[in-house]
């Protein structure tokens, strides 16, 4: 092995943990056990690769605001969906069901969420939806 092949080989090896960890499985990180469906107003969005994220002030029984925090498909596929960014501007209220996270946190993997004009858009990071999984 000549010694560019071989210092090609060895940056590869360096670097593959860091691209595994780049992207995760759904069940990696989330529970398909613990659905959760929950309706609050935007307070910030991330529109950016490789999940969007978005965060909701929920109000709870209380009258206490707790935010959550959802991850959704990959920008590109979700206005392949229909989905926009203009769907997810700060202060729309939205209702959202998803997954919560295994850590128990206040985070989730959006599966579908409904719009004030009661339109329902699927913003799922899986192909074949857990959510609909789940209901077998």
């Amino acid at each position: 092995m000549t010694c560019p092949r071989l210092a090609i080989c060895c940056i590869f090896v360096a670097l593959a943990p860091l691209l595994l960890l780049a992207h995760h499985s759904f069940f990696a990180e989330f529970d398909e056990r613990q659905p959760v469906k929950v309706t609050g107003t935007i307070s910030r969005v991330e529109w950016e690769n490789p999940h969007v994220w978005f965060y909701l002030d929920v109000k709870g029984a209380d009258g206490k605001i707790t935010t959550w925090g959802f991850s959704a498909n990959a920008p590109g596929q979700m206005m392949r969906n229909g989905v926009t960014k203009e769907m997810f501007k700060s202060g729309i209220m939205l209702t959202v069901e998803g997954f919560r996270a295994k850590d128990g946190s206040n985070n989730a993997n959006s599966q579908k969420v409904t719009l004030p004009d009661q339109q329902k858009v699927v913003t799922s990071t899986q192909s074949d939806s857990a959510a609909d999984k789940s209901k077998n």
